[in-house]
């Protein structure tokens, strides 16, 4: 298993209050979720507004595709134009089959 996850930090320049701060990053998380199914949230920065911190993450069986599908992700985010994105951080995590050497008493859960 390939975990992906990554923070960006952001630059509200339009945000004058933390109501306009909201509504841009609703836009923001809203649309890259509906784009790439991930997972996407504020993380940080929340009461300052002019600045965000979204993380993300997502989870597949190829490192290629999940390191593709993360550049995907920060392309998108900066073409959205409704921020400035000022700095990211990625990680990805490969994770062994770990469930290979457990062994299941199919009995135990016969016995009703």
């Amino acid at each position: 298993m390939v975990i992906g996850s990554g923070i960006i930090d952001l630059l509200i320049v339009e945000s004058r209050s933390l109501k306009e701060k909201r509504g841009v990053l609703n836009r923001i998380l809203k649309r890259t979720q509906n784009e790439f199914n991930i997972s996407i949230a504020e993380i940080g920065q929340n009461d300052h507004w002019k600045r965000a911190q979204i993380g993300f993450s997502l989870v597949g069986n190829d490192r290629r595709y999940i390191n593709g599908k993360i550049d995907h992700v920060l392309q998108f985010v900066d073409r959205l134009h409704l921020a400035e994105v000022l700095n990211s951080k990625i990680e990805i995590t490969n994770l062994p089959d770990s469930m290979d050497h457990i062994e299941y008493n199919e009995d135990k859960y016969n016995e009703f």
